[in-house]
């Protein structure tokens, strides 16, 4: 098994602090073996509820009864955006019994998408987002950034036996998103053929500015429709946007966000790439690679740490600025190249956002400064050791 410590940490650290604690993140990552894992050392009673069981959903058909005959154990409800206004019931029974770590909820689909959650714990409630597996983690369970690059995060895909286990999981994951899991996440009609085309034409897209009517055009439908797919697929933890820095921006700027495909192995099963040996020639590998690190990268960001990129309408661009308050601190261009080279607008961009650390970061191995300063080095290398030195 994975060691996923940090996510245990801090689910330790909140359990204290909080009445409830939700752990969030896309279907199959793990969130239930972490529950499992830290319910495991409690000496108190565990009642573990699935809001996918219809057993489990009888039992709560009266929850304010169930919680109170239950206050002197540790609830854990996984899956609860199937029952949204279990939220408005859980309010005021905190309230009647303050005790931290009481309830421990898993959800597949942000909060705020969810229909009919209506009810704010604000104040009550804790979030931990638990996305698919780091390469720091990958890497402490020996498995290397190009098999953790080519397969993606998620536990069943990364350790399949070979990587035909990998694509079945990827073709029965995607299936099964597009024809129930979506519609199911967030008490709505969503065409599964249309799902599908479109989350095969944001793969294709990686990295592309946003443009709703462009795509809207493509599969025949609305922009207000793309949008809402869009912000499903978000919602579902499985699309990354990244928006534009243009705060105090002298410039022209671009402002529309850029779309990931959030977990690389999804993205490569898209994009019909079948082995790690395919991925040299393939169109896509630039942006794959891009969006491999900049997914890494946010799974290790502090709160304060807000990621960006730059761009002006002149083509000068930054692939990632990463933002502390209003203030950028390091602009990062990310190169699949042995040999990276650096535009003019690269430096350009630096000099707008007056960085005093900047990096390249590409798939070679060792770290050195170029001749302007900026540093190149490995993305795991960046992770150990530059990123924990400036986002403190």
């Amino acid at each position: 098994m994975i060691n996923r410590q940090a996510i245990l940490k801090k689910l330790t650290i909140l359990s204290k602090e909080f009445p409830v604690i939700t752990l969030l993140g896309p279907r199959q990552v793990g969130k239930t073996t972490l529950v499992q894992q830290f319910t495991a050392k409690k000496r108190k009673d565990v009642v573990h509820l699935d809001m996918e069981r219809l057993a489990d959903r009888n039992r709560l058909a009266d929850p304010e009864i169930f919680f109170e005959a239950n206050r002197n154990k540790i609830v854990v409800i996984d899956e609860v955006q199937l029952m949204p206004h279990l939220f408005s019931v859980l309010r005021p029974e905190v309230d009647a019994l303050r005790k931290n770590g009481r309830f421990i909820l898993t959800g597949s689909a942000s909060p705020e998408l969810v229909k009919g959650v209506s009810e704010s714990l604000a104040g009550r409630i804790a979030y931990i987002d638990v996305p698919p597996i780091s390469i720091l983690e990958a890497t402490e369970a020996s498995i290397v950034q190009s098999k953790h690059w080519f397969r993606g995060g998620f536990p069943l895909a990364l350790t399949a036996k070979q990587n035909e286990g990998y694509a079945r999981w990827a073709e029965n994951f995607v299936r099964s998103y597009v024809e129930r899991d979506l519609s199911v996440l967030f008490g709505t009609g969503i065409s599964a053929q249309l799902a599908r085309n479109f989350w095969s034409m944001v793969s294709v897209s990686n990295g592309n500015i946003w443009n709703a009517e462009s795509m809207a055009r493509s599969l025949g439908v609305s922009g207000p429709t793309i949008n809402r797919y869009l912000d499903f697929m978000e919602g579902a933890f499985l699309i990354r946007r990244l928006p534009a820095w243009y705060v105090n921006a002298q410039k022209r700027l671009v402002k529309a966000p850029k779309v990931y495909v959030r977990d690389s192995g999804l993205l490569h099963y898209l994009n019909n790439v079948a082995d790690p040996r395919s991925m040299a020639g393939h169109p896509i590998v630039g942006s794959s690679w891009e969006g491999y690190v900049i997914e890494e990268i946010c799974k290790q960001l502090p709160y304060h740490i807000k990621p960006y990129f730059y761009r002006t309408h002149h083509g000068a661009e930054v692939d990632l600025v990463l933002v502390k308050g209003i203030a950028p601190v390091t602009c990062i261009e990310i190169k699949h190249s042995l040999n990276p080279t650096l535009t003019e607008g690269f430096y350009n961009c630096i000099e707008d956002l007056k960085t005093k650390h900047n990096f390249v970061i590409y798939p070679g191995e060792d770290t050195y400064k170029n001749a302007h300063g900026v540093e190149i080095t490995p993305l795991i290398n960046f992770l150990d050791k530059f990123l924990k030195q400036f986002a403190k």
